[in-house]
């Protein structure tokens, strides 16, 4: 059938061809791309938080650990700062990778601003800021857009706090931004996920017995091992695990359906912490300072006043 397609392929169709050949090459020939978890729910969701205010990591990322978030109480118009988002874990703990062996974990992060909100241009960024964000790389959760980024994966050894450096609106020169309060919505993980894009567990997750029965074999190979199941209508089924779960059952026990064939190797997990912050209008501040002001310069003059009657006072009764 390749023969019959050869004559009629045009010249623009042997470049693309070509290109998807190499296209598919890079793939092969870079497959940390696939690594990348943060990709994976930009290329599944449009929002990174849904509407129920769960950020979307936590479906693939299934074990629940804790994470915070550092951020000013309040904020003045056009200021850089800082976001901190600490992502904790015990960093002698290894993960299964996706050969099988095991590894150390990868943290990643996204953060969710409130409109206007945005990534610090280089320029603006101080260099007390700049010493802690270096080496690493934001990118936009939706290409194009600002208030939302992701970053990782990167060495969790080196970074469990991770600093997003913000610069914060102007109301003045952005009519959509006004002053108050926002809430900054933020999440941290650690180690791999669970659950593919397309539904599929990892092989860092817990392989369960899909049918009850007896179990008949048990297989291990390059790829991974295989459990048969004969199952309790007379059938059999093949179960296929792959390399890094270890498997917990053996041959000849019965198992019930659901029930786990292997451990749970996944050691990482998502977490996700809300805060909020205010846009702070500094003339609301200037005439805070001035009625602090104005409030401090009368109890003064009480004061001496007091002290002036005090001595009138003290006069009269020598007199």
């Amino acid at each position: 059938m390749k023969r019959s397609f050869l004559p009629i392929i045009t010249r623009t169709g042997l470049s693309f061809l070509s290109a998807l050949l190499v296209c598919l090459g890079g793939i092969v020939a870079l497959p940390n791309v696939a690594q990348a978890y943060p990709i994976y729910a930009q290329q599944a969701y449009d929002s990174p938080r849904e509407a129920t205010g769960r950020i979307v990591c936590a479906n693939c990322h299934l074990g629940a650990k804790p994470t915070k978030v550092e951020i000013p109480q309040a904020i003045l118009p056009d200021t850089v700062f800082e976001a901190i988002v600490e992502i904790p874990y015990d960093t002698d703990v290894q993960q299964v990778l996706g050969n099988g062996e095991l590894g150390p974990l990868n943290v990643g992060a996204v953060i969710d601003l409130p409109e206007g909100f945005k990534l610090a241009p280089e320029e603006r960024i101080p260099e007390e800021i700049k010493e802690k964000t270096t080496g690493l790389f934001y990118q936009p959760y939706k290409a194009g857009e600002d208030g939302t980024y992701v970053i990782g994966p990167i060495s969790g050894a080196d970074h469990q706090e991770i600093v997003f450096p913000i610069l914060s609106p102007d109301p003045k020169t952005d009519p959509n931004v006004h002053f108050g309060k926002y809430s900054v919505h933020v999440g941290g993980n650690r180690g791999r996920g669970q659950i593919q894009p397309t539904g599929d567990k990892t092989n860092n997750a817990i392989y369960t017995a899909s049918v009850a029965g007896q179990i008949t074999g048990i297989s291990a190979g390059d790829s991974g091992a295989t459990v048969t199941i004969a199952a309790e209508d007379g059938g059999t089924v093949t179960e296929t695990i792959p390399n890094g779960p270890q498997i917990i059952v053996s041959e000849g026990e019965d198992i019930a359906a659901g029930a786990p064939l292997t451990n749970d190797p996944n050691v990482g997990g998502f977490g996700q912490k809300d805060a909020e912050i205010v846009l702070q209008n500094p003339t609301r501040i200037k005439w805070l300072m001035a009625f602090f002001a104005a409030i401090m310069i009368s109890q003064a003059m009480l004061v001496l006043k007091k002290k002036q009657v005090e001595q009138v006072q003290a006069a009269e009764m020598n007199f």
